[in-house]
């Protein structure tokens, strides 16, 4: 038995159930198949849990901390057991917030696994989904006008490095972990494990960050990544930069072992534990892409700006299609390949007007291009940079540590990119972000009142800063 459908789509993580809510919206009768469940990555291994994770540790430190502002505590203990709890009732309460979500539009979910068909007897066209039970259940057939692929990623490891769970984790194994190890290896300096090398610093493990590029957060401005890397180095983080892991030598015998590669010479690094943060990679095997046209190349599919595939009435968002793998992105590709399908008018995304953070102690966010970009493009750029340091709120806050640096095209003043690292830039970028889209000038952001005291003062000093006319500074 079929069913028919205006919409089907595969994966209900953040790009999938967004694009079904807009779908729904626009009249469309939408199904969504889950193998897992709804919230995707974001929600139940990704972004919801690490956050959860890291406000504990931020709570611990600056419990910690506390003598500083006056209040005096006994020496703070840490229930791991609680902080995974907590962790467990704020994705069970989102999860079931999108359950609620997807019976309100009236959106039909088949839990299974998803693939796609050749032409067949229901349909002339590839495109009809054939959804494995795994219970024994015969296959459910849906026939839909459009498909939607938002299956998502998965964390990638080294050819050889074997992920146990146990003692060589990805960070989903790592979001599971019962107890704190008293060490760790972490190899891979990206936004993911520069996430956790903060976490666990401020939980009070002994942490090592083995990357292989000459620098940490290599998609960040460099002086934002300096700036992390030095305070990570307060917290006692230890970096190796330039380090070639050679997978071969590992040895589980106690705790876990490794040797690096390091501008010919070889170092032993040994830890309770070991972290493989190095990208993730798209979920497209077994999917029955091989039953249609669509194109795949190193390991994503191909789309235009509307994401459709070479099968233009398969659409496919987020992350297999590589790009800014964030779930942000993702849920607003879903919302314009939709609209796009509704034939509603839409505009391509501007993805340098999209910010990215990294929600570490000290946080960052960006906006835009980075200087080298802007160098390598070919722009004439003037910057400007200001400190929290004369921020008086930041000093209040007790972290002043950390600035904002905005770059400009000298010949147009169109603003180019914003980059910030310190306290809650992943909150403050937001107005970069609105500027960006606004296309804004510095001039206009320094326009722009900002209360007294806040936070948010850097952004009006920044832009100031720009012309050298900052008042603080």
């Amino acid at each position: 038995m079929s069913k028919e459908y205006d919409l089907v789509i595969l994966g209900g993580g953040t790009g999938g159930y967004v694009a079904a809510i807009r779908a729904g919206q626009l009249g469309m009768k939408v199904a969504v198949v889950e193998a897992k469940k709804l919230g995707g990555t974001c929600l139940h291994h990704g972004c919801i849990p690490s956050k959860a994770l890291l406000r504990s540790a931020e709570v611990f430190r600056q419990t910690k901390e506390a003598s500083i502002y006056g209040v005096e505590t006994n020496e703070p203990t840490l229930d791991f057991g609680k902080v995974q709890e907590r962790k467990t009732q704020i994705i069970e309460r989102l999860h079931s917030g999108v359950q609620g979500l997807m019976k309100k539009g009236k959106i039909d979910i088949y839990h299974g696994f998803g693939r796609i068909l050749g032409p067949s007897i229901f349909s002339p066209m590839p495109g009809t989904i054939s959804i494995e039970h795994g219970d024994g259940e015969e296959n459910t057939m849906l026939v839909p006008k459009n498909v939607l692929i938002a299956t998502g990623s998965r964390p990638k490891s080294l050819p050889g490095l074997e992920i146990d769970g146990t003692s060589i984790m990805t960070s989903d194994e790592a979001l599971e972990m019962n107890q704190l190890p008293a060490s760790i290896i972490i190899v891979g300096a990206g936004v993911i494990g520069i996430e956790w090398a903060s976490m666990l610093a401020d939980f009070g493990v002994d942490v090592t960050v083995i990357e292989y590029l000459d620098r940490i957060l290599p998609t960040e401005d460099s002086a934002i990544a300096k700036e992390v890397e030095r305070q990570l180095k307060k917290k006692g983080v230890q970096f190796y930069t330039n380090a070639k892991v050679l997978p071969e030598t590992v040895d589980k015998e106690k705790g876990v072992s490794i040797t690096a590669e390091m501008e010919g010479e070889k170092q032993v690094f040994q830890a309770d534990k070991m972290l493989v943060s190095v990208g993730r990679a798209a979920n497209t095997s077994n999917i029955g892409l091989e039953n249609t046209s669509i194109v795949v190349e190193n390991g994503f599919i191909q789309t235009n700006e509307w994401y459709q595939t070479k099968e233009t009435h398969i659409y496919a968002i987020g992350d297999v299609i590589g790009g800014m793998q964030l779930a942000h992105v993702a849920s607003h590709e879903g919302i314009t390949a939709v609209e796009h399908m509704a034939s509603e008018k839409t505009y391509p995304i501007e993805y340098d007007n999209i910010p990215s953070c990294v929600y570490s102690s000290p946080e960052v966010a960006s906006v835009g291009l980075t200087e080298a970009e802007a160098k390598e493009k070919g722009f004439t750029i003037k910057t400007g940079k200001f400190p929290f340091q004369a921020i008086g709120k930041a000093l209040v806050h007790g972290e002043s540590d950390g600035f904002v640096k905005i770059i400009v095209d000298k010949q147009t003043e169109d603003l180019l990119g914003i980059h910030m690292v310190g306290p809650h830039v992943t909150d403050l970028i937001s107005e970069a972000g609105l500027a960006k889209v606004l296309d804004a000038t510095a001039w206009e952001i320094s326009q722009t009142i900002h209360p007294h005291p806040s936070l948010s003062e850097i952004m009006g000093e920044t832009a100031l800063a720009v012309e050298k006319l900052q008042i603080h500074g």
